[in-house]
């Protein structure tokens, strides 16, 4: 069957039902630029997306020696063929007019072009002087989730045991840090426990902090089939605001920002009380559950219900749904990661799937979700301030290892403290022990938090800024060196989802001017820096992206991300393969833990764990001490208030978060026609009954303002528990359409001049969900709607009071499924 579909007005597409323990339809989506019929394309090659953590495979059309469109691969583990708006347009952006193809260098206080001559020669000088002066403690690097693992592990070598220095991080800090540590608490490794397929077979669903909606729209059209389907799933969703999830629950719980480990608490007082607890699992694989029933003991729903402020009986039926599963499936982001004790609640989530013996089974698992494509490869590589190989650096033996992979003396590695994490680098440059800072694929100038005070540590004259990038974006307009970088489609390179499934991206086009790959920008700085190993042997051996992941393999031999099984060949042929892939696995590995708890023996385990409140590290004889046979270990925390609480001054609390039709800072998705027109501008969300109270209605132009600054936008009134305001945080200064920056004039437009510098004491993920935040009119709506989309969590709390978000032609995308049993013909 094939249909046509404005994929902007329904972003999820047509429904294929399935019943439980079937497998997912195939349905392949397709859209081809205007003008552009199938039959003028003259070849497809594979990639995976880069604008979400899914992993959905797809193949670029090529014609004319230009990218001309996308459709799924229907093949494939991860999106049997279907794609999300983000990957139907997105790869426009590639063709955007306003691309950086030449370098940049700063004289006289301007950006002007040169040649990659000049501006390697200003990198590599700069980094030699800092070096000879200062030493390696004055270089830092500060990288992406959007690069491929041969890149990232490219840069590790260069960074770690080329420089030497311990500043090195990815904005994953952002996103993804918190799913690393809260994996490796409780399994002594970093590690997705469970796999996309668990969809197919969960009874119950829990969605915690996770709009998956939005953020992985194609696993939610799997769970919308299974919705429609035979023996469908129940959904638990937590989420203050009315998610297109909490629409579809069984029970939606909205708790006050900032209380997860309150709730969690609850809902495992509930579930041991009752005594809904696997015994028998939890003698033979966990240590800790005695700690943990006797500090959620008083937890009682009554007890939860005057903190989180969610009614005692919701908690209750909560916990009787997650009790009771027959196989459950948990999903864990934002929410949880992004707010207060972010480590400690995503915790709490494993402890629920560990009493209740809920691991290794088909529907039975838990995903501790990314943020960016490739989070996970910023995590396997060590370029998100972890070791290569998921080692230990508090294990000289793994430091060992490493150093003999690399060829060089362990010395050399920085192991002598914690590696230095993203919010730690950026305040040792705004001290000045960090001297130059170099940002790859990330603009943080919009993405982190407090801008006010991250645009003052990039201007500063004695922080040298390198920044590579595929248009100048607001961190490009502070650098001292801008390096115009390939994109997706222009480069090849692997790239490992959010359920540790391997796809390799192949080079479909040319990069436009002079830009290069992210991989040929390091391999030129590392030869011209003229990197040795111990026996005077160039340190980087490899030179292309098929020998760099041929390198990366043999560094992840024997550890639990091990790659040794895959080729480029076996992942061109139309799947992606989920690692561990080696002998033992030589097809991919679809759940950990199937057999037991496999990585947290001390002597191999990533991690001796962290205190879960302070954030101090355990030495290698108490996490012997308290695990010396390697199993799972169940960490209870009490639950803690926000820093930073309402006031008279600043009544409600301020979470900020995604929408569907962009990612991150919109430097791609703005400049997407059909995605930009679906959400052109920032807006403001609140309650019908707080809007009331302050005489506000739908449309009016509003300022958000904190202790730290304001941002104004369009109100959009929805059902969002009251005394809580949201605002997306993908806008910046810079105006895609218009192709120019702000006026003096121009009113703040990113969320995150609002937010506030503060981490989660474990994972170092910054908070950006427990501001204390003030609302007033700036003027009335005078006829302007909202432009938040009616689509997605945004909807308006009357449909009549805003015009329905559509596409329209431009739009259309081509859907191919078939019905059962009915050939295809695709």
């Amino acid at each position: 069957m094939h249909t046509s579909v404005d994929r902007i007005a329904q972003p999820w597409g047509g429904r294929t039902p399935y019943d439980r323990d079937e497998t997912w339809p195939e349905r392949v989506d397709t859209f081809l630029a205007e003008g552009v019929d199938p039959g003028t394309v003259e070849r497809w090659v594979q990639a995976t997306s880069l604008l979400h953590s899914d992993g959905d495979a797809m193949d670029i059309a090529v014609a004319g020696g230009r990218m001309v469109g996308v459709r799924g691969r229907a093949q494939d583990r991860v999106n049997h063929g279907r794609l999300d708006p983000k990957d139907l347009y997105g790869w426009q952006a590639g063709t955007s007019p306003d691309r950086l193809t030449r370098p940049l260098v700063r004289r006289d206080g301007d950006l002007v072009e040169c040649d990659w001559a000049t501006a390697m020669e200003r990198v590599v000088s700069r980094s030699r002087e800092l070096l000879d002066e200062r030493g390696p403690g004055s270089i830092g690097f500060y990288t992406t989730g959007q690069l491929f693992l041969e890149e990232y592990y490219t840069l590790t070598v260069l960074a770690r045991a080329g420089i030497g220095t311990h500043h090195l991080d990815g904005n994953t800090r952002l996103c993804t840090s918190t799913a690393a540590e809260a994996l490796k608490e409780s399994f002594g490794c970093d590690g997705q426990p469970g796999s996309y397929d668990d969809l197919d077979h969960a009874d119950v669903i829990a969605l915690f902090g996770h709009n998956i909606a939005e953020t992985q729209p194609v696993q939610w059209m799997r769970i919308l089939d299974r919705l429609d389907g035979g023996d469908p799933p129940r959904l638990v969703c937590v989420d203050p605001r009315p998610t297109q999830v909490a629409r579809r629950s069984a029970v939606h719980l909205a708790p006050r920002s900032g209380t997860n480990v309150a709730l969690l608490n609850a809902l495992l007082h509930e579930i041991i009380r009752n005594d809904r607890v696997d015994h028998d699992y939890l003698a033979a694989h966990t240590v800790g559950f005695e700690e943990l029933a006797s500090r959620v003991a008083d937890c009682t729903p009554e007890w939860a219900a005057g903190i989180c402020d969610v009614p005692a009986a919701r908690i209750a039926e909560a916990a009787e749904l997650l009790g009771t599963a027959e196989r459950l499936l948990s999903t864990v982001l934002q929410g949880v990661y992004q707010s207060h004790q972010a480590t400690a609640a995503a915790v709490q989530i494993n402890n629920l799937h560990l009493i209740r013996g809920m691991l290794g089974r088909p529907g039975a698992g838990v995903l501790q979700m990314n943020g960016q494509p490739t989070a996970q490869n910023t995590r396997e590589c060590g370029a998100n301030g972890d070791l290569p190989g998921f080692r230990n650096w508090q294990n000289d033996s793994h430091v060992d290892e490493l150093a003999k992979i690399w060829n060089v003396e362990p010395r050399t590695i920085p192991h002598y403290a914690p590696p230095t994490h993203a919010m730690q680098m950026f305040r040792y440059a705004e001290q000045g022990s960090i001297r130059m800072l170099w940002i790859s694929g990330t603009n943080p100038a919009v993405s982190l938090p407090e801008l006010s005070r991250i645009r003052s540590v990039l201007s500063q004259e004695r922080l040298f800024v390198v920044v590579q990038d595929l248009f100048l974006t607001e961190t490009a307009q502070l650098a001292d060196v801008v390096l115009p970088a390939a994109t997706w489609g222009e480069k090849t390179g692997t790239c490992t989802n959010a359920d540790r499934t391997v796809h390799l991206c192949d080079r479909a086009v040319d990069p436009p001017g002079e830009a290069r790959s992210d991989l040929d920008i390091f391999l030129d700085y590392a030869a011209r820096m003229d990197f040795r190993d111990k026996d005077g042997g160039p340190l980087i051996t490899w030179h292309d992206p098929e020998s760099a992941f041929e390198a990366w393999k043999r560094c992840s031999a024997g550890r639990p991300c091990d790659y040794t099984g895959l080729g480029y060949d076996r992942l061109r042929a139309g799947s992606g393969i989920q690692w561990p892939c080696n002998e033992q696995a030589p097809d991919g590995t679809e759940r950990l833990y199937v057999d037991g708890i496999t990585w947290a023996h001390p002597d191999v385990c990533e991690s001796y764990g962290k205190d879960l409140e302070t954030g101090a590290s355990n030495d290698v004889v108490e996490y012997r001490s308290l695990n010396p046979d390697g199993k799972a270990v169940i960490k209870a925390a009490a639950y803690l208030p926000p820093h930073e609480a309402p006031d008279e001054d600043h009544p409600f609390q301020l979470t900020t978060g995604r929408t569907l039709y962009h990612f991150h800072t919109r430097t791609k998705t703005g400049r997407a026609p059909q995605l930009n027109s679906a959400a052109p501008e920032v807006w403001v969300e609140a309650s019908a009954s707080d809007a009331s109270a302050l005489g506000l209605e739908e449309g009016d132009l509003v300022e958000v303002s904190t202790r730290r600054g304001s941002v104004q936008g369009r109100l959009r009134v929805t059902d969002i528990r009251p005394g809580l305001l949201f605002v997306p945080f993908h806008y910046g200064y810079w105006d895609t359409k218009a192709g120019h920056g702000p006026n003096g004039d121009t009113p703040a437009r990113a969320a995150n001049e609002t937010t506030v510098t503060d981490w989660d004491p474990v994972s170092k993920q910054p908070l950006f969900k427990t501001a204390a935040a003030a609302l007033r009119r700036v003027e009335h709506a005078d006829g302007h709607p909202s432009p938040a989309p009616t689509t997605t969590a945004s909807v308006p709390a009357r449909a009549d009071t805003a015009p329905a978000t559509t596409g329209g032609p431009a739009a259309l995308a081509a859907e191919t499924s078939h019905d059962r049993g009915e050939e295809d013909t695709a």
